[in-house]
């Protein structure tokens, strides 16, 4: 739902059931912000269906005060993973996913998982969408800062899925290479995935791998080391 757009009644409205208040509380934000993306306890009103016993859950009812919603989403956080958090929620819902942001900081990476059905308008062709977000939330998030980390942005596995994807790819070069004693190219791949099947195989004595071309066709060759091909 777009910050300007006028939902529907039943759409401000979620009711979630929990052990605790709390986690019902919880569940019912959850269900909300596939349709308001980004949106908090601040912009929502809870009222106590039920409260906990022995033999029942808790159960709440959570009302959006849309306002409030669209007020918080002009904001723009000053901390760098809510920057993150809203970049990536605002795209999207612009591309109109129901889908939620979970934001996950360490000392190392900020990442930012996207959870929700029929992702593939915001992972694009060979993740070409999804990496292009990410460029985008890291400048966000550290614009004006000197100190930087990683951040990542992956949707619903995504991230872990391509990895193997490309480790599977090299391991098949690397065997034809050894095979046949010749150089393997690789399909053409954006640097951030250049540099993942290096680092896969800079670990192995029998080949090497360096990149050619220009981008965006630049690709990375896998060769054999002398002494190691045929074998």
């Amino acid at each position: 739902m777009s910050v300007s757009e006028e939902p529907r009644p039943e759409d401000l409205v979620a009711e979630a059931k929990g052990d605790s208040l709390g986690e019902a509380k919880w569940e019912a934000m959850k269900a909300l912000e596939p349709r308001f993306p980004g949106i908090t306890a601040d912009c929502v009103r809870f009222e106590v269906a039920e409260e906990p016993g022995p033999d029942r859950p808790a159960r709440v009812r959570a009302s959006v005060q849309l306002d409030a919603w669209r007020a918080a989403a002009e904001r723009i956080p000053q901390e760098p993973a809510e920057r993150v958090r809203a970049v990536v929620a605002r795209v999207v819902q612009a591309l109109g996913l129901r889908a939620t942001v979970d934001i996950h900081e360490d000392d190392d990476e900020i990442r930012a998982t996207v959870n929700g059905d029929d992702l593939g308008l915001l992972i694009g062709k060979h993740g070409a969408t999804i990496d292009a977000l990410q460029h985008l939330a890291f400048r966000a998030a550290f614009r004006g800062l000197e100190s930087r980390k990683q951040v990542t942005v992956d949707a619903a596995g995504y991230r872990d899925r391509r990895e193997a994807a490309l480790h599977r790819m090299a391991d098949r070069a690397a065997a034809e290479a050894l095979r046949y004693n010749r150089a393997v190219e690789l399909e053409p791949m954006r640097a951030a995935e250049r540099k993942i099947v290096h680092l896969y195989l800079r670990g192995r004595t029998d080949v090497e791998t360096h990149s050619e071309g220009d981008e965006p066709d630049r690709r990375l060759v896998v060769s054999p080391l002398r002494g190691f091909a045929g074998r």
